[in-house]
């Protein structure tokens, strides 16, 4: 991600750096957003909202144009852009102040169904790769509020590692609702089967009402993929990990290939 870089002269005071470096930030910011595609500064936990809510939303009310988004729906509330990291990389970030998986908001009955959403931007993905992706190709990822750079909810869509949606393998077909364990990358993670990705399958949900009660949302990540060559017959598989799990991990992001090598 983008750093600011000490000068070899420094400024002389701490509130004139302070000054210089906020410029830098907004001025970083604003040249990648007119390219379509946005890489965030970790010094700036809300520039993705400030991305999404400050130019994207205004500009389809007013303007009926979405940039720097690719697409903003209103009516399912949320927004889709290219992200500058990745060959093909693209999040979906609410349109409403949503902090990240521990917010309360993505549980209550009737709350945008993201999950959905961010398995339909994939096709943003597959023209982006001039190819269709095979759905166990193609994953989502969230990660947890320790692993995580901005303040605003946002799904990674990209392409999968080939090694980790081999792994998958033997799930693919297990009853749904039930979890079992398995080590990826190194990590432990669990993994269950849906058959959608909606109401009580929602993977927030999934995972939410799984957890003991001394475990919590904020440490979870999650990741979800196609169980086999069909969505409408094999479900998605959600796999989840956790910050404070034993060998866990509070992200999943290192399952998805941002580099999408099987498109090469």
């Amino acid at each position: 991600m983008f750093r600011i870089r000490h000068a070899a002269a420094a400024p002389s005071s701490p509130r004139r750096y302070a000054s210089l470096a906020a410029a830098l930030g907004a001025s970083l910011i604003a040249a990648l957003a007119a390219t379509g595609c946005v890489r965030l500064s970790t010094f700036d936990p809300n520039g993705l909202w400030k991305v999404v809510g400050e130019q994207c939303v205004p500009n389809a009310r007013d303007k009926g144009q979405p940039g720097p988004c690719t697409t903003v729906d209103f009516q399912k509330r949320y927004a889709v852009l290219k992200d500058i990291s990745g060959r093909a990389q693209y999040l979906l970030i609410p349109t409403d102040r949503v902090s990240g998986i521990e917010s309360p908001d993505i549980l209550y009955g009737g709350s945008p169904e993201y999950w959905a959403g961010a398995w339909a931007a994939g096709r943003y993905v597959n023209d982006k790769l001039k190819m269709t992706l095979t759905p166990t190709q193609l994953g989502l990822e969230i990660n947890s509020s320790q692993q995580r750079s901005q303040n605003q909810l946002h799904i990674h869509v990209d392409c999968m590692r080939n090694d980790i949606a081999d792994a998958l393998a033997p799930y693919r077909h297990d009853a749904p609702g039930s979890w079992r364990w398995a080590t990826l990358d190194g990590k432990r993670y669990r993994v269950t089967r849906v058959t959608s990705l909606t109401d009580r399958d929602n993977p927030f949900r999934v995972v939410e009402r799984s957890l003991d009660p001394q475990q919590a949302m904020a440490t979870q990540t999650i990741l979800v993929t196609g169980a086999g060559a069909d969505t409408a017959h094999d479900g998605w598989l959600v796999v989840n990990s956790a910050q404070d799990l034993d060998g866990g991990t509070g992200t999943a992001e290192g399952l998805l290939d941002h580099s999408c090598a099987l498109a090469r």
